[in-house]
């Protein structure tokens, strides 16, 4: 069953910029009550926000968190609870990507922080919520942003890879343990897209028939599988064939239909990311 965003509130986090930004505008346009915005940046987050707000938002609650650290996010789903109610919509937006061997990731830079924005932040920020999601017995959604990665083998993206793997689990399980506890109201939602022109892959080179796609096409496909309640959306089609591929061919079949005709395995040879972090590593958010 669909629902409505109009009069709801919706939480979106990595929203200070892309498709994050993309997810708040929608919410404005289709009248929701409250718009809450997290993001590391607290500058780029206020101009999201105060723009918002000239397109007719009627609330909009901008909050500099960082999703890595679970204090960062108990003390503002306190605040969120506190200021704008118990969101009916959650989209876990936010992610990060480290572009090369695994043996040259750092520990702690790479590793850690991978897999604290990608995989812990959202099950931490969905677990600060989905108790007063299920309590209040109303229809409620969770958009959680997996990736194509978290499908396939890349080289590459090893680490990017798990998280996002780790993802596409734990949100379908998610979605299994509501169903079956009774709390259907509160649906989930897995997006599984390839790569997107928001500049966090830049470089990166689309496999065969799969081109980069616009952020607002991808926004759109996902928000109305969102409001739908579907269990699952991959984009483009080529996804949905390459995991059927991939669970049907023996591996060596599969590496050199991977390799050599989709091109997968090369798809990150020449990825450089938005720009460097002050580390010196590629790291841009999904917002």
């Amino acid at each position: 069953m669909s629902i409505s965003v109009s009069g709801r509130v919706v939480l979106i986090t990595g929203a200070a910029m892309g498709m994050g930004r993309l997810y708040a505008e929608r919410a404005v346009r289709e009248g929701a009550a409250a718009v809450v915005l997290w993001d590391l940046n607290a500058e780029a987050l206020e101009g999201t926000a105060a723009e918002l707000r000239e397109q007719g938002a009627s609330a909009v609650y901008p909050y500099p968190v960082d999703v890595s650290s679970l204090p960062d996010i108990e003390a503002a789903a306190e605040k969120v609870i506190r200021d704008a109610g118990v969101p009916d919509i959650l989209i876990n937006n936010a992610g990060i990507v480290r572009g090369k061997y695994f043996w040259e990731h750092a520990p702690k830079a790479d590793i850690n922080a991978v897999m604290a924005v990608n995989t812990l932040a959202p099950m931490q920020v969905t677990r600060a919520f989905l108790p007063g999601m299920i309590e209040r017995r109303t229809p409620a959604r969770i958009l959680n942003v997996a990736s194509a990665s978290g499908t396939l083998s890349v080289p590459k993206m090893s680490v990017y890879t798990a998280s996002k793997w780790a993802v596409i689990g734990w949100s379908d399980s998610m979605r299994l343990e509501l169903n079956e506890s009774g709390n259907g109201h509160v649906a989930v939602t897995t997006l599984i897209p390839s790569y997107i022109k928001t500049g966090m892959f830049e470089g990166a080179r689309g496999p065969l028939l799969t081109p980069l796609m616009e952020p607002q096409h991808v926004v759109d496909r996902a928000w109305g599988a969102m409001l739908a309640g579907k269990a699952r959306i991959q984009l483009p089609w080529t996804v949905a064939l390459g995991s059927a591929l991939r669970n049907v061919l023996p591996q060596p079949a599969w590496d050199v239909v991977a390799g050599r005709v989709f091109k997968v395995y090369q798809s990150m040879d020449h990825f450089t990311g938005r720009k460097p972090a002050a580390d010196g590593a590629k790291e841009e958010a999904k917002a």
